[in-house]
């Protein structure tokens, strides 16, 4: 052995392995990097720029199992915040730290395979972790999906000068959308998951507030109110549907703090009263239609009567009648270059049947 591998050696045994980067000094200038150092600097190359954590983001999401996935971004003084909450399988807690070491995963016989290459290798979340300023999990559970937090230095981790500019999409000859223009940016990231994701995993994106008047209007309708009357601590709901249960403005804050966002009380009052509207998905947005067929009627009566308080119409059918009119809506849509925020919001009445469009204009 050298006089240059027993200094190493020597030092190694009296400082510990992480003090060192080299295993072995080769000579002629050459080494044999240790394996954290090796795992260390290919994370760094792993990921270039702020877009490329939000694909490996989102694809963790999915290959955790989730249909749905809302994503919460701002930048304030050249520092960019993501919020990643999703319907997944969630992270057990003695897991929360140690899913960000390299070469962890819970896809051992799961590895997947996309446009982005191999997923499953356990690198993702440490190689984000080397080159963020933070990345930590919020909060997540098994069985309750997850919230994770990513802040980076943009900076030191460029992102896209325009952030605002959505992608134009088209169909290659397969009939597969896919984004034919438009900067690549945080946006256009999302987008072309959600392409790819159509019929499988939704994306929402939007500011903090908008995420959480999303998740306030989403839990106010698949959470059964007579389920919180059995729940002692919010945290035994799905982290996508714990807004549900917030009594007032107080609560409110209170909860999407515990999940990494927040609002201000009068924004909390504000997404309370429904003057904030929850967003379209981004595969919503970004084609302008529905991607799903409305099914037909059932055959039979129609559950549709007229008693002392008025008409009243059975909820599938509304639901029904909302996708029908929102799809006529985009021939008008495309002409003035107008979208949707939201979706038609179908008020019945005594003998009135009221739809109501809230708008926004394309840029």
């Amino acid at each position: 052995m050298s006089d240059a591998n027993e200094l190493i050696s020597f030092i190694a045994s009296m400082s510990g392995e992480g003090s060192l980067r080299v295993e072995e000094n080769l000579g002629e200038g050459y080494v044999r990097l240790r394996v954290s150092e090796a795992e260390r600097r290919q994370a760094k190359h792993d990921i270039q720029h702020v877009e490329d954590i939000v694909i490996e983001m989102l694809r963790n999401a999915r290959d955790a199992g989730a249909t749905k996935i809302y994503l919460a971004t701002m930048k304030e003084e050249g520092v960019r915040t993501l919020l990643f909450i999703d319907n997944g399988c969630g992270v057990p807690a003695d897991m929360h730290e140690r899913i960000f070491d390299a070469r962890v995963t819970s896809k051992l016989e799961s590895m997947k395979m996309d446009r982005w290459g191999v997923h499953g290798r356990g690198m993702a979340l440490f190689s984000i972790r080397q080159n963020a300023r933070e990345a930590r999990v919020v909060a997540s559970a098994p069985d309750k999906g997850s919230s994770m937090r990513v802040v980076v230095d943009t900076a030191s981790l460029p992102e896209r000068a325009d952030q605002s500019t959505w992608p134009t999409v088209e169909k290659d000859e397969q009939g597969a959308f896919y984004c034919s223009r438009g900067p690549h940016n945080i946006v256009r990231a999302a987008c072309e998951f959600a392409c790819i994701e159509l019929h499988g995993c939704d994306v929402f994106l939007g500011s903090p507030t908008e995420i959480a008047a999303t998740l306030y209007a989403h839990a106010g309708s698949s959470v059964d109110a007579s389920t919180l009357l059995f729940i002692d601590d919010v945290d035994q709901l799905p982290v996508i549907d714990r807004l549900g249960s917030a009594a007032d403005a107080a609560d409110f804050i209170e909860i999407a703090r515990g999940f990494g966002i927040e609002v201000s009380e009068r924004t909390a009052h504000r997404i309370l009263a429904g003057s904030i509207k929850p967003l379209r998905s981004v595969a919503s947005r970004v084609l302008r239609e529905r991607t799903g067929q409305a099914k037909p009627a059932a055959a039979g009566p129609v559950d549709l009567e007229r008693d002392r308080r008025g008409l009243k119409i059975a909820h599938d059918d509304i639901q029904r009648f909302s996708r029908a009119v929102e799809r006529d809506f985009e021939d008008l849509a495309r002409q003035y270059y107008l979208h949707l925020i939201g979706d038609p919001r179908v008020r019945v009445t005594r003998d009135r049947i009221t739809v109501t469009f809230d708008i926004g204009k394309e840029e």
